[in-house]
């Protein structure tokens, strides 16, 4: 299951052109037995994840979520230290139902200053340190430094940019479906 915000849910593509979609396609290459569920909405926050995410559970029952969220609390200038806490209770969530996590990353513009860029990033490496789970340290690691790479918007990922998103989540993820992790 994925559990993310637009970057995931293929805001703008059309569909079957998301990296979600494309995950599905990259398992079955890989006779990995596997269905992707993309429980991902276009502009949600970790607190709109959190209030959710026990009902996508209980409909799944995954044994893998990849989590996606936090760019949009960012964007909106939201509390770290509660998107923080909203991102620890979700995984504990996912824990408890036995399910495995891998958490992605993300980075924001510059143009929030470096004390709260910075600040937000680290959110991700401290919440992988102190919960043990999986990261993906940047979800547009090798995307966001080409601005050819986005739509209009400037904030969601063209359609050819979708293959290398599934191969920065691919290298964290391929452990966990192998249960290395």
């Amino acid at each position: 299951m994925v559990l993310g915000d637009s970057l995931s849910a293929g805001f703008g593509l059309d569909q079957g052109d998301g990296w979600v979609s494309m995950l599905q396609r990259r398992l079955q290459d890989k006779s990995y037995d596997y269905r992707v569920v993309n429980a991902s909405i276009s502009g949600d926050t970790t607190s709109g994840a959190l209030a959710r995410v026990d009902r996508e559970l209980e409909r799944v029952r995954p044994e893998v979520v990849i989590v996606e969220l936090g760019g949009n609390d960012g964007l909106r200038g939201l509390s770290l230290s509660q998107m923080q806490r909203n991102l620890a209770a979700i995984i504990d969530k996912i824990r408890s139902r036995g399910a495995r996590v891998l958490l992605t990353g993300m980075q924001l513009p510059p143009n929030y200053g470096p004390a709260y860029t910075q600040a937000f990033q680290r959110v991700y490496r401290r919440l992988a340190t102190e919960k043990k789970v999986a990261l993906v340290p940047f979800l547009l690691e090798g995307i966001a430094q080409d601005r050819a790479n986005f739509q209009p918007d400037g904030i969601h990922p063209t359609a050819a940019a979708q293959g290398r998103i599934l191969d920065n989540v691919w290298q964290e993820l391929e452990p966990l479906l192998r249960g290395q992790t």
